[in-house]
């Protein structure tokens, strides 16, 4: 056989090789302070003191359900046992008589985003009653869809991506009906194409020209979830895998020296803000996992982000400077000037999807 044939398989090896060690090493051998299994733990326990998070009219919030689906998977994932079974028992209430003033209307993507725990917890469990309430609201959400195949409840907000997406892409998982992958997609693609700026990132709406953290947050890190299910196959998937590659190298260019994010991902003056860093640490986290990522590159960010977000973990494991919800606005100061909180569950929900996806094989 050719020498220089062998020496270049050689060398291709060696790099396959190196690679997959750089990842390993990347997401292993944490301090104490830092492990995964210890810190999700520590915030599901967290979760689980709470009462449900819900609007004035008494329903669940969209907070309180990326939340619950982060622990949900996290305690599966982590061999959690009772910390699974408190979570269903938790949530047992949605499906029964009593709990039915809890389950928001749907009609609006803030709503609709409930049917992703049923989902989780007939995934987890196989409980068809979930699995009917969950479907009903991802089928409702297309309904009466627009003539460009879009959802109704279409906003051009990038909050939407994450509201539209983990909800198809869960029942997509839960049924394995191709008609939600082709809404996910639909709805994925036309936004990239819409709101993705040259650079990789998103304006928080067409009024709303500024690169707010964790309206990105939700646009990375419903590529990511959407990308783990959506088959390859698929004829959106490439269109869907080159925006959030995209987005990726846009995010590794503007984090912080600290490892985390700004409030405004571009001005460097702008306060560094969790919840968004944990969204954008979770997507480099699975497309590092994945192979979609350079493991090398965006594993060092990934690890930095992680270790940061855990660096910013109080004694009670409330997550600190968490910006608080926010509308769309046309002033730059708007943005800069939002009150930031510890504990809020916008910023608890994705730290626990990034402890999820470190430990998941």
């Amino acid at each position: 056989m050719n020498k220089t044939f062998l020496l270049g398989l050689a060398l291709f090896a060696a790099a396959v090789f190196s690679g997959c060690a750089t990842a390993k090493n990347n997401f292993t051998d944490w301090p104490k302070a830092s492990d995964p299994h210890t810190v999700g733990v520590r915030v599901t326990e967290n979760f689980l003191e709470r009462n449900f998070r819900t609007n004035k009219t008494g329903v669940i919030v969209y907070p309180e359900v990326c939340a619950a689906f982060g622990a949900l998977r996290f305690a599966d994932t982590a061999g959690e046992a009772g910390l699974k079974q408190r979570l269903f028992e938790r949530f047992a209430i949605i499906s029964q008589p009593a709990g039915k003033s809890l389950i928001p209307p749907g009609g609006h993507v803030d709503f609709s985003v409930f049917g992703v725990i049923p989902l989780e917890i007939y995934l987890l469990n196989g409980d068809k009653t979930s699995l009917a309430l969950g479907t009903s609201l991802a089928s409702a959400q297309w309904a009466t869809p627009l003539t460009n195949g879009l959802t109704s409840e279409t906003r051009w907000w990038v909050d939407d991506a994450w509201m539209v997406g983990s909800l198809q892409i869960q029942a997509f998982r839960a049924t394995h009906d191709a008609k939600y992958a082709d809404q996910v997609a639909t709805q994925l693609a036309a936004y990239l194409d819409k709101l993705q700026e040259s650079n990789g990132l998103f304006h928080h709406g067409p009024s709303a020209p500024f690169y707010w953290g964790r309206g990105n947050g939700w646009v990375a890190a419903a590529l990511a979830e959407v990308l783990q299910s959506l088959p390859p196959t698929h004829p959106k998937y490439a269109r869907i895998m080159a925006g959030y590659r995209k987005m990726m190298a846009g995010l590794k260019a503007v984090q912080a020296p600290s490892g985390l994010w700004r409030q405004l991902l571009d001005e460097p003056a702008a306060w560094e803000e969790t919840s968004g860093t944990a969204m954008f640490t979770y997507a480099m986290i699975v497309g590092v996992k994945h192979g979609w990522l350079d493991a090398t590159e965006y594993g060092d960010c990934a690890r930095r982000g992680w270790l940061a977000l855990c660096g910013k973990l109080d004694a009670k494991a409330n997550l600190k400077d968490i910006c608080v919800g926010t509308n769309k606005s046309d002033d730059k100061q708007f943005y800069l000037d939002r009150p930031r909180q510890a504990g809020d569950l916008h910023g608890q929900a994705p730290l626990l999807w990034c402890a999820w996806a470190l430990l998941e094989k």
